[in-house]
């Protein structure tokens, strides 16, 4: 191993100089293809996949704590979300935050959208940012699929059903 003398006329050793930019090289490397990686997953949905049923919903508080769920296509009332349902509400709490954070407003719904596949997404329009539902668990997934009408699986045609 090289060494280099201090001050003192002692021998101090060095480690290689191109060892060291090949790994910062290495690294850079490492996280720009992780980058890269995630967000060409986050923004492209495979043409082969299917939505199902894909719902335009609003969320806003009341005044007695409870959350109101509405359809923003038909303005009719999906839900009213009572009581903690702390996934849900912390879910569209970190959305509507990150709107805030962007200078946006709620007047653009969120997404929740069923895929033929099975897979549960939410996202939002505004911040652009996507969630895949299951990554969360079958509970905290099914907070959210009870917004969405029931779909019958016929085999020829998916038709959404109130």
């Amino acid at each position: 191993m090289p060494s280099v003398r201090d001050g003192a006329g002692a021998s101090v050793p060095t480690f290689p100089r191109s060892v060291l930019i090949g790994a910062g090289l290495l690294i850079l490397a490492s996280l720009a293809l992780a980058v890269i990686g995630r967000m060409r997953h986050a923004t492209e949905i495979p043409a082969h996949e299917t939505a199902l049923v894909v719902r335009e919903l609003r969320f806003s508080d009341m005044a007695n704590g409870d959350v109101r769920v509405t359809d923003a296509t038909t303005g009719a009332v999906v839900k009213i979300i009572t009581g903690q349902a702390g996934f849900l509400r912390g879910t569209m709490r970190g959305l509507a935050q990150a709107r805030e954070h962007d200078n946006a407003g709620p007047t653009t719904p969120f997404r929740l959208t069923r895929w033929a596949d099975g897979r549960l997404t939410l996202d939002d329009p505004v911040t652009h940012r996507h969630i895949e539902l299951e990554a969360f668990g079958q509970t905290n997934e099914a907070a959210f699929a009870v917004l969405l009408p029931q779909v019958m699986d016929t085999g020829e045609n998916h038709e959404p059903t109130p």
